[in-house]
């Protein structure tokens, strides 16, 4: 898609002239638009963000830029992702309520939307790199997986609303052909932008000389480009997530598109597994075993609550043409068992997902800060190798953690290695 001819990027010395006139923006952040505090606070890879303040509140404007911003204009990204954001956002709304961020306004040429302004939420990763704790975190992003994975599929959706939304989505090519390189590719060889500490290249050149290793992430890739079954967040990372010490929020679904229900759970529960790896380099001894044991407790709260809503959806909300009920019940028949093989597949697949995560956090280009920000590149590359191996263990046999015990243990035993 070309850039429309009147987009402009917002500055903070435009905006308030731009969108003043905006009743959506104006009647909620008050005052004079000349008066309104303006602060850019976009500190991620694709896009700017602006923190816009006046007599009556404050919103957030996030605005796509035709480049990708991390890299540059040596690396072009067509405006139309913020399209699919909105679009994702809406639908998140309803399907997950008052856990997106509700929008206020979309300028579909300028590609930007107005939003809630959540506070006194944080960065979760912020939280887990400094050690603080989120009530209910586990409960809330398993339920969020899992009512947007049903209620985004053909067990919830009618056949012609899911293909309606499927080819909406569809258009969104740019966003999935990074996932595709950058997630399930770029990690498994030398590629152009790829980077990691030097001190874990053992590590790495063994995995990508692991053949059988690269043949089930290419499997698994097949599954994530030719599977359409719910509409997903696409990057739903502990950047990707704000909160309180009491609530929990997402945000940023501009990678959402079409495909596998397991997807997101197994990128979100990489991300806890990667905080867990780093806190040996954010936490005094006396506060680490304690600390981790409860980010344990988050990743089995997950699949817990994962597991708990997507039955009680099942019990309730199963109105698609999928596993229909005049097939089942009301012909005397139990549709229990196809409900927990459903959720054996999702978990087994989730687990894989989630390896390749692992991977891609320190293999590919756009790192987590819970390694990242380790100065001591010996002690990073150590936390760094037990992620790697672990993830390796989880997509090569996910069974072998598939009851969520065992995936605790496998994690423990990972974290008591001196692989470096």
């Amino acid at each position: 898609m070309e850039l429309d001819q009147d987009y402009r990027a917002l500055r903070v010395e435009t905006l308030s002239t731009r969108l003043g006139s905006i009743d959506a923006v104006a009647s909620r952040v008050g005052g004079e638009p000349a008066a309104w505090e303006i602060r850019e606070v976009g500190d991620g890879n694709l896009n700017l963000v602006f923190i816009v303040s006046g007599s009556l509140g404050i919103v957030v404007v996030k605005q796509a830029l035709p480049y990708v911003r991390m890299v540059g204009e040596s690396w072009p990204l067509p405006t139309y992702r913020a399209h699919f954001e909105y679009y994702a956002l809406v639908r998140q709304a309803k399907r997950a309520p008052g856990i997106a961020p509700e929008v206020y306004y979309f300028d579909k040429p300028q590609a930007l939307f107005v939003m809630e302004y959540l506070h006194p939420h944080t960065i979760l990763r912020r939280k887990l790199i400094a050690g603080e704790r989120v009530a209910q975190l586990g409960d809330t992003i398993g339920q969020f997986c899992a009512r947007t994975a049903f209620r985004g599929s053909e067990l919830s959706l009618s056949s012609p609303e899911k293909k309606q939304d499927v080819g909406l989505f569809s258009g969104n090519v740019a966003i999935p052909a990074i996932t595709e390189s950058l997630v399930f590719t770029d990690p498994y060889y030398a590629a152009e932008m790829n980077h990691h500490t030097p001190e874990l290249s053992p590590v790495v050149d063994e995995l990508r000389r692991n053949a059988r290793l690269k043949a089930k992430v290419q499997r698994l890739l097949m599954k994530f480009t030719a599977n359409t079954e719910t509409m997903l967040h696409g990057d739903l990372h502990a950047g990707s997530i704000m909160a309180t010490d009491t609530d929990v929020r997402v945000i940023d679904p501009e990678f959402s598109q079409y495909g596998p229900m397991a997807f997101d759970l197994g990128m979100a529960v990489a991300n806890f597994l990667m905080a867990y790896f780093s806190q040996p380099a954010h936490r005094q001894e006396s506060e680490l075993e304690s600390y981790q044991t409860w980010i344990l407790e988050v990743i089995e709260a997950c699949f817990t609550s994962f597991d708990d809503e997507f039955r009680h959806l099942w019990q309730t909300e199963r109105t698609g043409i999928l596993f229909p009920k005049a097939l089942f019940e009301e012909q005397g028949n139990s549709a229990d068992d196809a409900c927990d093989a459903l959720l054996d597949e999702i978990r087994l697949d989730a687990l894989a997902y989630c390896g390749i995560e692992m991977h891609r956090r320190v293999l590919s280009l756009a790192h987590n800060a819970d390694f990242e920000e380790i100065e001591d590149t010996a002690l990073r590359a150590k936390l760094e190798a037990r992620n790697v191996l672990m993830g390796q263990a989880l997509i090569m046999e996910p069974e072998a953690a598939r009851e969520v015990s065992a995936l605790i243990e496998l994690a423990q035993t990972y974290n008591r290695q001196d692989i470096l």
